[in-house]
């Protein structure tokens, strides 16, 4: 398990409203978002962590922001070391949840040593992206997520007494998401949770394009330069939600055409709308299944066959020939649809696919599963890398409630 540290937290003033100066993390927030939240508060997180000015300048003002923030009171150190507990409550399915993290320094790690292993690509731009916002900011701002094996919880022994203290900071975000924080700063506390992640891997969860950024900067700086900013929690967690990314498509067959070239594979079942295509897929136990929807054609639920899986090379890691998105890109969508790559967009909420279909704005939806936690770990283990846009973990954690400042950039 990655080594990790108390650290002195950057956080809004007291009087801050959360709900006003948060944000999502950067790279789940489209263009009309970033501009509503500029217009909700002009202390707003989104102002650093996506800024919209344009080019060289637009990293410079992030940098300058911060600093003003913090010069200005805005924002303001903790006087202690500290690791924080953070709650997420939620609904998913008709379902309650609680999903809890540890918000703690730790080190970043090259994946050939095994302690802390990624599932995907990252992509150049993201890193560079990210890169100059370190740069200017030399700070963290939404954490990593990385998820570790607790088959004993005891995670949830170590937290609970927490839990039942009064939070430092409590507030409902734009998705209903309730969270709670809380602050750890006693010495033997921090201790029981520093033993708790000794002799254990991880696995990183989200945040790909920020460790890689990470190691960027230990390269660049030295050693010491490898701490960074993490939320830890358990594989076994009941909150550890991992819902689809959906795909749309530019181009492609009609529903009915679909389905001919599909039938030989596939059991078929059709149903009214986009909508109940996606809740019939959510509950298939095929191997491989996924449903498509047509603009005033209703959906139709595709699931595998036994002889599906000559659909696929022989040659496959049984860890990516697994999974619904492999599965779908390789065997189904060029092969049997006809779809270029090019073709293909995505987004992980149901209710913009839907709105898609029913504004006839693309050719076909594509709706998927949720993937378990345990394929993402078969992957991990493997050294081999997910189809892009695999997994969409839920709730985000959001950006700018505890802010880590790069060692050496504490003040």
């Amino acid at each position: 398990m990655p080594e990790i540290q108390p650290f002195r937290g950057v956080r809004y003033c007291d009087a801050a409203d959360p709900t006003r100066v948060l944000a999502p993390p950067y790279d789940v927030i489209p263009p009309a978002r970033r501009d509503a939240l500029y217009a909700r508060d002009p202390h707003n997180i989104v102002r650093v962590v996506l800024n919209r000015t344009p080019g060289d300048a637009g990293y410079a003002e992030a940098g300058d922001t911060l600093k003003e923030w913090i010069a200005d009171g805005t924002l303001r150190r903790e006087e202690t070391p500290s690791l924080y507990l953070l709650e997420q409550g939620f609904e998913a399915s008709g379902k309650a949840h609680q999903r809890v993290g540890l918000l703690a320094r730790f080190r970043a790690e090259d994946p050939e040593r095994r302690i802390i292993l990624p599932h995907e690509q990252t992509r150049k731009a993201a890193r560079e992206d990210r890169w100059r916002v370190l740069q200017t900011t030399r700070a963290n701002f939404s954490p990593i997520m990385l998820m570790f094996p607790d088959p004993g919880g005891r995670f949830s022994n170590l937290a609970a007494d927490t839990l039942q203290q009064p939070a430092l900071v409590r507030f409902d975000d734009d998705d209903g998401v309730a969270h709670r924080l809380w602050r750890i700063d006693d010495p033997g506390r921090i201790a029981e949770w520093h033993d708790l992640f000794g002799g254990s891997k991880a696995y990183i969860a989200d945040g790909h394009h920020r460790h890689a950024t990470a190691l960027r900067w230990r390269d660049e700086t030295g050693p010491e330069g490898a701490w960074t900013f993490g939320y830890l929690t358990p594989i076994e967690a009941p909150g550890l939600l991992i819902l689809p990314y959906h795909r749309l498509l530019s181009e492609g067959p009609s529903l009915d055409e679909a389905a001919r070239r599909l039938d030989e594979r596939f059991r078929l079942t059709r149903v009214g709308d986009a909508s109940a295509s996606a809740s019939a897929v959510a509950e298939s136990k095929a191997r491989w299944a996924f449903a498509l929807a047509e603009s005033g054609g209703g959906g139709l639920v595709a699931e595998s066959k036994e002889t599906a899986g000559s659909l696929l090379p022989a040659n496959v890691p049984s860890c990516l020939s697994a999974l619904d998105t492999y599965f779908l890109h390789h065997a189904v969508l060029g092969p049997l649809l006809g779809v270029p790559d090019s073709a293909v967009s995505y987004v992980h909420s149901q209710a913009e696919a839907e709105e898609a279909v029913a504004r006839g704005s693309c050719r076909l939806a594509v709706f998927l599963r949720g993937m378990p936690v345990q394929q993402i770990v078969d992957v991990s283990e493997a050294g081999e890398s997910m189809p892009a846009k695999s997994t969409f973990f839920h709730p985000k954690l959001p950006s700018g409630l505890v802010i880590h400042p790069l060692v050496g950039a504490e003040g």
